[in-house]
This record gives structure tokens, C-alpha cells and sequence, in this order.
């Protein structure tokens, strides 16, 4: 590590070369092409009003290579260049705080350890003859802001910070995928801001590297990770993945040769501008509900939520199947589980409405089918888009696949919900719902392949639920009454098993008006198609 002063990113840092017997994964090249990473620090103006310094951190792994992306790092790719090499939207703020007095050149030293240990945080992605790669470099520098927090609370701080630095675009092939400041309080270390390309890590990654920053702060080495992302993207490519693989493609073309073309197949409003919006919802009765079935029926609170997310939309578009994407962390396998880079991809999930059945019946299926969409979400994303191609040809037209469910809680409950006496009691959960409360919390002109995203948030003490929804197919007040749906239906389903033919009723969603004869739409019409110029739908 440099000392410490003024010092701006270089991009002429040769890396040396690799030894003869460097170990090098994957079958995809023999060492690093090109300079060093560097790191940069983006002109953002977050906390100008601070004094600020920058340092260099150097580093040294035990291994460099090239090898192909992981199958979670090209499921991130794609999504980076759908939005555009100028488009930060994925780029992830994070903050850590810094545990006991320590001083800066060891909160520095934990921070090259981390870079030193975690393969991913010093990858590039370049394109080469046989697509696109990972280029591992053993060794670079980091450039790292010191900022001085002064009357500002550390973590504040350092939030804001984090935010500044994923705010600027990354350059992948030619720039660290990851950058770092330190927030001080009277020179002492307090806190620590990062921003992140997603294609370095994941909600899952983030986890691992907040366990090994503990560790690492105080003076813990520990052996060097096992299982890396070029280590996966050999075992996607070579090994026992590949089998997985195929029985997860197998799987997605069962579930899409009898999927609706589209569940939203009524024509467009003219939307709001921006056109996607995210509302929030914060209940604590939907939470204690949620759990509270979970328990009686025998299934987990995501399997719940889930369910009724497809329930509402089924009675919001008519389609008795409902067809969702399952955000998957895909880390129940130990190996994976301990990786750290990204490794969620989508899985697909099929519900059929049990006609004349209750929201129990169709709870427990879901359950079922939502654990045989985790169980299928790890395959390489590319053919996957090309076999969805294959069957939009064979069916008439591309299949639709813009709903989602995405729980982010890391343990998969609420640890902090409130009690209610007697526990379980219908009526003391009820009066919950007088604590709710809903916010919009962005806006956006574009966002891929979505029209309806049910969304968990990190709250502890209550259901913290989003829903990111396209206006032009789900107007905000649409938006606003699947939400409410949401605690309406689970809060009466703690007081009585109720019948799916009464949600309509219950809930207040009213389902959409379908065109008149001689104005239908093409099956599958829906938001994957060039939408036709048709006038707003009734409200």
C-alpha cells in the first residue's frame, strides 16, 4: 500500500505477466491481457461540502485467468446492455460500518484483503473470439476517497457516499467493478462506501462479504474462498452443471408450451409519464397474516405471498394459469451458496387455478410449483432467450414473461413483527391494517421486460411490498388496489379459508374490459409487441 496523499487513477499500470504455472480455470486463455485494473472515482457531488482525500490501495490475488462469464454473470450482462453502456440503474450502493477502533491503514489493509480473497472484485469483461469472458487480474490498485464526515452521522454519510459512487458508469473492460471511500470521524475510520457493478456481485454476495469484513478488520486471514466464478463457470461448461442445466431447459419448455402468450393481452392505456412506476406498501398485518397462514398451511411466507400475488393477477386478467418469473438466488448448493459474485437468474413458475377452490388449495400447489421453479432457475441464459424465440415462432408470437415475484429478505421472514394477543386472533390482526401505509418510491420511462414486479422490501417489523408496474397496463390506482388486495385477502384468510370465486368481491380489483367482437387483440397481444394505438381502458 502506497502512502498516503493525492494520488489520481493511472490506466498505464502493466500487469505482469502470468507465471508458468499459474492456475488458470476454465480452458478460456492463459493469462491477462491488457493493463491492470484501476479504479476511478466518479465525479459525483453528494457530499462536496466535506473535506476529501484519495489513496492507493495496492493488490496482489493468488491466481488471474480468463474463462467464460457464469451463467448469473451473463443473465447481469444482458441486462446491463439491454439499458445501455451509459445506464448506471444496476449499479449497487452498499455501506459497512467499521467495527471497534481502528485505525485507517487497518481498515485499508481489510479492504485490499477483500479485493485479495474475492476473485470477482477484481474481474473485467471484455469481449473476445469466443464471446464474451471474465479476465481476472492478480493485480491492480484501488483508488479509495477518505472522506470527513464531520457533524454527519458516519453511516448517513457513507450512505450517501455509496450512492455518489454507484452513480457513474463503469467501465467493464478496462475498469475495477468496484469503488470505495472511508468516512472518518476525526480522522478515526467509522464507516465504509462502496459502489458495486451487479455483475461483481449479488444480494447473496453481499452477505459473504459482510461476514469476511468482520473477520478481516480484526486481523482474521482465513483460507482464501475454494469456489470462485471462474471455478462456476467451469462447472457450468464442463462439469456437473451441465446436467442441471438441461433438466432447468427441459423444465422452462414444459412450463412455456402451455404458459398464456401473454398475461397482460388487453390493450394499453396511454400510461403516465415517466411510464413505470414503484409504490410501497408497509404492513405489518400483511406480515403476521402471511406467517400466520404460513404456519396453518404448512408452507413458507414467500409461497404465500407468491400465491396471492398470482391470485390477484389472475383475477386482474382474466387467465385462470398464471405464468410469474421467480427472482432465485440459486445458493442452496454449498458450493454456490459460498460464492461470491452473482449467481440469482430467473426461475418460471406456472400456477393453475384449481377451479371452485380455495385460497389454501391453491396456496399449497403454489408452494409446490414455487419450489420446482428455484429448483430449475441455473441454465445459460442465451440459449434459454433463444429456445423462448423458437416457441414464440411455433406458437404465433413471443411469449410474454413480465410478471415477477422477488423476495429480497435474506432470512425469509420478519423477525421483528409485532405481537398480537391472543396470537393468530383474526380481529387483533385486522386492526393492524390501521398502521399501513403507501409510498411512491421511484419512476422510471423504461424498465426491461416488466409489466407487473411484486417486490419484498428489508423490513423487519412489517411486510415492507412493491410493486413496479407499467401504467399503460396497470394504471397507479390499479397498482394502489392489488397492494391493498394483498392485505385484504390475507388478512381474511386467517379468519376463513376464502373460496377464489369471492376474491373479485373481497379484494375491490376489478378485472380488466376486454375489447368487443371485431376488436380483439392477436393472442399474446400484451407488452412484448409494438403496442397498437388504442384509446385509454375504462377506469
Amino acid at each position: 500500500m502506497n502512502s498516503e496523499g493525492v494520488i489520481s487513477p493511472r490506466s498505464d499500470l502493466e500487469l505482469p505477466g502470468a507465471d508458468a504455472d499459474a492456475d488458470i480455470d476454465a480452458g478460456a486463455g492463459t493469462g491477462i491481457d491488457g493493463p491492470a485494473p484501476v479504479s476511478r472515482v466518479p465525479d459525483h457531488r453528494a457530499v462536496d461540502d466535506l473535506p476529501r482525500r484519495t489513496v492507493v490501495v495496492e493488490f496482489a490475488g493468488a491466481r488471474g485467468g480468463v474463462a467464460p462469464l457464469t451463467w448469473g454473470q451473463a443473465s447481469i450482462w444482458r441486462l446491463t446492455t439491454w439499458r445501455g453502456d451509459d445506464d448506471p440503474y444496476f449499479n449497487m450502493p452498499w455501506t459497512l460500518p467499521v467495527y471497534g477502533r481502528r485505525d485507517l491503514e487497518v481498515v485499508l489493509g481489510a479492504v485490499r484483503r477483500l479485493l485479495e480473497r474475492h476473485e470477482t472484485l477484481r474481474t473485467n469483461f471484455r469481449q473476445g473470439p469466443e464471446g464474451m469472458a471474465q479476465h481476472v487480474a492478480r493485480s491492480g490498485r484501488l483508488v479509495v476517497e477518505i472522506v470527513e464526515s464531520g457533524d454527519g452521522r458516519p453511516m448517513g454519510v457513507a450512505r450517501r457516499v455509496a450512492e455518489g459512487l454507484a452513480a457513474g458508469v463503469f467501465d467493464y473492460a478496462g475498469e475495477l467493478p468496484v469503488r470505495c471511500a472511508v468516512v472518518t470521524v476525526g480522522g478515526r475510520p467509522r464507516a465504509v462506501a462502496f459502489g458495486l457493478s451487479h455483475l461483481a456481485a449479488d444480494g447473496g454476495a453481499l452477505d459473504l462479504l459482510a461476514a469476511d469484513w468482520r473477520d478481516l478488520l480484526a486481523g482474521a486471514e482465513g483460507n482464501v474462498p475454494g469456489w470462485q466464478p471462474m471455478d462456476q463457470a467451469r462447472f457450468e461448461h464442463e462439469g456437473e452443471g451441465v446436467a442441471r442445466g438441461e433438466r432447468a431447459f427441459r423444465h422452462w419448455r414444459s412450463v412455456l408450451e402451455r404458459a398464456p402468450r401473454s398475461m397482460f393481452d388487453y390493450p394499453p392505456g396511454p400510461g403516465e409519464e415517466p411510464r413505470f412506476v414503484r409504490v410501497r406498501m408497509v404492513s405489518a398485518a400483511l406480515g403476521v397474516a402471511a406467517e400466520a397462514v404460513a404456519r396453518r398451511w404448512g408452507v413458507s411466507s414467500a409461497s404465500v405471498l407468491t400465491t396471492a400475488s398470482a391470485v390477484l393477477l389472475s383475477v386482474l386478467t382474466g387467465h385462470r394459469r398464471v405464468t410469474m418469473q421467480l427472482i432465485a438466488a440459486n445458493r442452496h448448493d454449498a458450493r454456490i451458496g459460498a460464492l461470491v459474485g452473482p449467481a440469482a437468474q430467473d426461475g418460471v413458475f406456472a400456477l393453475e387455478l384449481p377451479p371452485g377452490g380455495t385460497l389454501a388449495e391453491a396456496t399449497r400447489i403454489g408452494h409446490r410449483q414455487a419450489l420446482t421453479a428455484y429448483r430449475h432457475a441455473l441454465y445459460e441464459p442465451l440459449r434459454l432467450m433463444a429456445m423462448r424465440e423458437e416457441l414464440g415462432r411455433e406458437r404465433g408470437g413471443p411469449i410474454d414473461l413480465s410478471a415477477y415475484f422477488n423476495d429480497t429478505r435474506g432470512g425469509g421472514d420478519w423477525p421483528d413483527l409485532p405481537a398480537v394477543e391472543p396470537p393468530g386472533d383474526p380481529a387483533a390482526i385486522a386492526a393492524l391494517t390501521a398502521r399501513t401505509t403507501f409510498s411512491v418510491v421511484g419512476s422510471w420511462e423504461h424498465v426491461d421486460a416488466t409489466t407487473a414486479q411484486f417486490i419484498t422490501g428489508q423490513a423487519r417489523d412489517a411486510c415492507e411490498l412493491h410493486l413496479l408496474a407499467d401504467t399503460a397496463y396497470l394504471p397507479r390506482t390499479t397498482v394502489y388496489a392489488l397492494l391493498r388486495g394483498m392485505e385484504t385477502l390475507l388478512v381474511r384468510a386467517v379468519a376463513e379459508d376464502v373460496p377464489l370465486d369471492t376474491v373479485v368481491e373481497l379484494c375491490g380489483v376489478a378485472p380488466v374490459e376486454r375489447p368487443r367482437a371485431g376488436n380483439v387483440p392477436e393472442p399474446g397481444y400484451g407488452p412484448s409487441f409494438d403496442p397498437l394505438p388504442v384509446p385509454a381502458a375504462p377506469a
